[in-house]
């Protein structure tokens, strides 16, 4: 693409942004934030396009550079959420993600919890990837994969992050789509340790798509991904502090702070998994997930202690941890369905 198209692309890209509506408290009743009050620009500071009005931003990825914003302050436990609206088109090679991250300053014993979407050739769907790593377990990574029941290019859609003590969530819109819970067989490989937030685009073309058989064509660029209500609800903490037995003293202000905002998210609505939560997420994962490390037999050949086999559930997976039949939404719809109640589907034998 050439520079008088990509500065036109750019300024559409802009003007879109600038249009998007204030956002609301919502589901998990927590306010948004502006980008200046809780981010700063990453990489790629040419490809990070903020609104006029400072609540959304949109990530570039073109043929020069990716780009990225993180948090000013580093977080230990909270709801870390983002609405993005994904690139469409021919997407094939491109990651986009939102995660929590440590790795600076732990290289070989970090946390991470993600949310990846890798795209997809011309008319196949993107996929969703969540990872949980603790204390450096990369060799031993819990990922799942998942197909959504909307189109993720068409508009935006709230991603989000509860992590406590007692429990990770994943939720999409309104939906839990994955719960972790610390167990005495599942160790330090719970994520403990203060992180940052991230938001990224770049060019995985050596694994995203296929395994790295469809790369990044920059014919179908910029590639852009819309970020909006913006929400970071969470313990500040200094990336290399833990919490000890005096930092939660009564005399302590910020440990004050932490243990209140803990125990104020432990019992909040988003926190507590409900019957009807649970019979969601079982129905999404029923309809949507296309891979599962616990049934990943290849890789792990015994399965970790801490996964929750289901009989039922695991006939539907090959020893790769791949579905047999790739879950496929009976058509597109551009209505907004945060609770995923029309979740009829067609199976497709997967191209794997």
């Amino acid at each position: 693409m050439g520079n008088q198209a990509y500065l036109v692309a750019m300024a559409v890209a802009m003007m879109v942004i600038s249009s998007f509506p204030a956002p609301a408290m919502g589901f998990f009743n927590v306010t948004p934030i502006g980008f200046d009050e809780g981010y700063t620009p990453l990489f790629g500071d040419g490809n990070l396009v903020r609104s006029e009005d400072g609540r959304s931003v949109n990530l570039v990825l073109n043929r020069y550079s990716g780009s990225g914003f993180i948090s000013s302050d580093s977080y230990r436990y909270g709801l870390f959420s983002a609405s993005v609206k994904l690139p469409f088109d021919y997407t094939a090679g491109v990651v986009v993600a939102f995660y929590m991250s440590n790795g600076d300053a732990f290289e070989k014993t970090h946390d991470e919890l993600d949310f990846e979407f890798l795209g997809n050739v011309r008319g196949q769907e993107w996929k969703v990837q969540t990872n949980v790593y603790g204390n450096g377990s990369t060799s031993r990574g819990r990922e799942e994969r998942y197909l959504l029941p909307f189109d993720p290019t068409s508009e935006s859609h709230q991603y989000s992050i509860l992590w406590t003590p007692e429990n990770i969530i994943f939720y999409i819109d309104e939906t839990p789509i994955r719960e972790v819970t610390p167990s005495e067989t599942m160790g330090g490989d719970y994520p403990s340790k203060p992180m940052l937030l991230y938001a990224t685009i770049w060019d995985g073309s050596a694994w995203a798509t296929a395994g790295g058989r469809y790369k990044v064509n920059y014919k179908y660029s910029p590639f852009v991904a819309e970020f909006s209500e913006l929400i970071l609800h969470g313990c500040q903490m200094p990336i290399l502090q833990q919490f000890s037995a005096n930092s939660l003293d009564d005399d302590n202000e910020d440990g004050q702070h932490c243990a209140e905002l803990e125990s104020s998210l432990l019992v909040a609505d988003y926190a507590v998994m409900t019957p009807e939560k649970r019979q969601a997420m079982r129905k999404f994962r029923e309809h949507y997930m296309t891979y599962s490390y616990c049934y990943d037999v290849l890789r792990y050949p015994v399965a970790f202690p801490d996964c929750d086999i289901v009989p039922s559930e695991q006939r539907r997976f090959l020893e790769s941890g791949n579905i047999k039949y790739t879950p496929r939404k009976h058509r597109k719809s551009k209505r907004r369905d945060p609770s995923f109640e029309n979740l009829d589907v067609v199976d497709k034998e997967a191209d794997l």
